[in-house]
């Protein structure tokens, strides 16, 4: 790098540089960059960079169910650590890391990997969990992927979460049912249930146990039917943003239940499965709807024309940001309709994103 004619080197960057370039490292690779110098050791140890942690790709996953991934394996101190693509990372490194690094600085963790790993694969704790809401007072999120949390309690979670992501995780019967401690998680605001085979009508109306739940995201939850969440959005009328993903529930069916129940909503992103110019005409009127996105393919006849969309988003009074994910709109016609028909909304015809690194957002 060349600054004013001169070769630049990382010595001349500023820690705040060299701080956003150390985020971007996998755990190993900070541990490593620490044996440096006695300046890189000394970043590595600051608050800031151990505010968000991603401990999944510290996990194997399973023959047949993917490629390897990095992980951890313990040897002597911490500055020695080895590592190697076939092992998977040991409980007392996990420990370690909790102690050494993290502590009351973490404030979003995410980890798993663990579910399609074979028997000996080291499984999330009762005591792993008691130990981050003891450790990490300031632990505000956890993501859990691919694990196996048949056999920990829900009361075992930290109580300071206000954000908890479940990602194709397996969970016990009791979980979420509504006859649980309703002091559990006093905090929560937000929870995704994405791909949790076990989810279903109950467990949605357990969820009322939350009462300062305010977002929900329900993501391939294959076993909630339209009945079930007629009656579950019924309960939890206060929430604030809704999303339904890639669910067997139809779309129209789906904004039929929002517009009866979920009358103060502020977000809604759902996929287009099943809707129709009719089924979005229900929103109409919504007094507090800021925010609607339309996820594709699109892959229904019945879909709404660009017309259609723009004619029931003019009825929405305080709407302000129409977002519609892969629908093969962009730069097409049906965008400049839409543009131009809703001068006082953000209007957003994109393909589907690919996932941010910055998860914690």
């Amino acid at each position: 790098m060349r600054v004013g004619g001169i070769m630049a080197t990382f010595a001349d960057l500023p820690d705040s540089v060299l701080l956003e370039i150390f985020s971007y490292l996998p755990v190993r690779d900070r541990i490593r960059v620490s044996r440096v110098c006695h300046r890189w050791k000394r970043l590595v140890d600051d608050r800031w960079l151990w505010r968000h942690v991603d401990l999944t790709l510290y996990t194997v996953r399973g023959a047949g169910l993917g490629r390897g991934r990095v992980a951890l394996n313990r040897g002597p101190p911490l500055s020695r650590w080895t590592w190697s693509r076939q092992s998977r990372m040991r409980p007392k490194v996990m420990w370690h890391l909790l102690r050494r690094y993290m502590a009351s600085r973490l404030h979003s963790l995410r980890m798993g990997g663990y579910l399609f790993s074979g028997s000996q694969a080291p499984q999330l704790s009762p005591a792993l969990m008691r130990a981050l809401g003891q450790k990490c007072p300031n632990l505000r999120r956890l993501c859990l992927h691919v694990a196996n949390l048949s056999m920990v309690p829900i009361t075992s979670l930290p109580c300071t979460l206000r954000t908890l992501e479940l990602h194709s995780c397996e969970i016990s019967m009791a979980w979420l049912l509504k006859e649980q401690d309703p002091t559990v998680l006093p905090l929560l605001e937000c929870i995704v249930l994405d791909r949790v085979p076990a989810f279903r009508d109950e467990h949605l109306q357990g969820l009322t146990r939350f009462r300062a739940l305010r977002s929900l995201v329900l993501g391939g939850t294959y076993r909630v039917t339209e009945t079930g969440l007629d009656a579950g959005l019924q309960e939890l009328s206060y929430l604030q943003r809704l999303e339904v993903l890639g669910c067997t529930l139809s779309a129209d069916s789906t904004l039929l239940a929002i517009s009866r129940h979920l009358r103060d909503v502020r977000k809604i992103r759902l996929t287009v499965r099943g809707l129709s110019a009719p089924g979005l005409s229900v929103l109409e009127g919504m007094p507090a709807l800021e925010s609607l996105c339309l996820l594709g393919p699109l892959v229904t006849p019945e879909m709404p024309s660009p017309a259609e969309i723009l004619s029931s988003c003019l009825a929405m009074p305080k709407l302000r940001v129409l977002e519609l994910q892969g629908l093969g709109w962009e730069g097409q016609e049906a965008e400049r309709i839409l543009c131009k028909g809703l001068p006082h909304c953000m209007v957003i015809v994109r393909a589907c994103p690919k996932e941010s690194m910055d998860w914690w957002m």
